[in-house]
């Protein structure tokens, strides 16, 4: 199972950003391009390790969006995307999130308490952008109910896990020049 997303991540480019090798990849950039059979294959890989209970996605912006997107389409619930740009509305959230590349800031729209949220992302490494999103979402009074991230890099997920935070994730990876190799595969 996952044979289409082991084989991309094994193909998938290389890039060296400093002393950081970065890997290019059609879920967590969207290039080289994401085919339908790809995001198909996450998507119902994802459905079938989530819980049922939720009534909102959520998708953090911008490679969260196509797996919102298949996801909304497979369950007809609705998704909202956690934006990189405010947009001034009533009871928008900001957040400071960081990466282990870049800091920046996360607008929260359209979550409210009570809301029952699956979070669904691409990549996590440092996991710094989840634990702020989790906590200005749980901040609302939201429960989130799932957690999924597709590609785990680096010890974001075991950061999470010692603060109590349960990610589930479809793949660890691990990058050198030489290119991505694949520690876990959770099918």
């Amino acid at each position: 199972m996952l044979k289409i997303l082991r084989e991309s991540l094994l193909n998938a480019p290389i890039v060296q950003r400093g002393k950081y090798y970065y890997f290019i990849h059609p879920i967590s950039d969207g290039v080289p391009q994401l085919k339908p059979e790809l995001l198909e294959e996450i998507t119902e890989h994802i459905l079938g390790m989530v819980s049922k209970d939720f009534d909102k996605i959520i998708a953090i912006e911008a490679m969260g969006i196509p797996l919102a997107t298949a996801i909304s389409m497979k369950t007809g619930i609705p998704f909202t995307i956690i934006r990189k740009r405010s947009y001034g509305l009533e009871g928008e959230i900001k957040l400071s999130q960081e990466t282990g590349y870049s800091k920046g800031e996360l607008y929260v729209n359209d979550v409210k308490k009570g809301d029952r949220v699956l979070i669904v992302d691409d990549v996590i490494s440092t996991g710094g952008t989840l634990v702020s999103l989790i906590k200005a979402l749980e901040g609302i009074g939201a429960v989130v109910t799932d957690t999924i991230v597709i590609i785990e890099r680096g010890d974001g997920l075991s950061r999470l896990k010692d603060m109590g935070i349960d990610v589930k994730t479809l793949v660890r990876i691990d990058i050198t020049e030489k290119g991505v190799s694949i520690e876990d595969i959770h099918d």
